[in-house]
């Protein structure tokens, strides 16, 4: 008998602290930025990942992060993620992708729209890789759009 998923609470929330604390480094001044890119570079290839704060709030903020390659294919399109940053927790989560609904915390499996029972939590540990390879690689664009 095939059991239920059950999310790993302990690793889902050390993930969103993890991608706060690396959203903080990439947005020190969250406040008075609205924008930032930056250009990620590896030996074969280069990408460019984007922040964008879409709202702010005294306790939240809401933050769209996408990325794209240096040579975009026509076919597949990167997935951009809409992430909330809870300040008084210090946490930030993957709440949905760009065009979509909220993600739900587990999925039964299968369901209709073929979502993963752990989606959520891949989709945290898919933002922890690219900002900790922003961090570690990428290089501020001169761009700073603020408001």
């Amino acid at each position: 008998m095939k059991r239920k998923y059950i999310p790993d609470l302990t690793r889902q929330m050390s993930q969103c602290e993890a991608n706060y604390v690396r959203i903080m480094k990439l947005l020190p001044d969250l406040d008075n930025c609205d924008e930032r890119e930056f250009q990620v570079s590896w030996p074969e290839h280069s990408a460019y990942l984007r922040l964008k704060v879409d709202e702010r709030f005294k306790y939240t903020s809401t933050v769209l992060v996408s990325h794209r390659y240096e040579t975009n294919s026509p076919w597949l399109e990167s997935p951009g993620l809409v992430v909330r940053l809870y300040h008084d927790a210090s946490v930030a989560e993957v709440i949905c992708m760009q065009r979509r609904k909220q993600l739900s915390g587990a999925y039964p499996y299968p369901n209709p729209n073929m979502h993963l029972p752990d989606e959520k939590l891949q989709l945290n540990e898919y933002l922890g890789e690219w900002l900790s390879e922003c961090l570690r690689y990428g290089h501020l664009m001169e761009i700073v759009f603020s408001g």
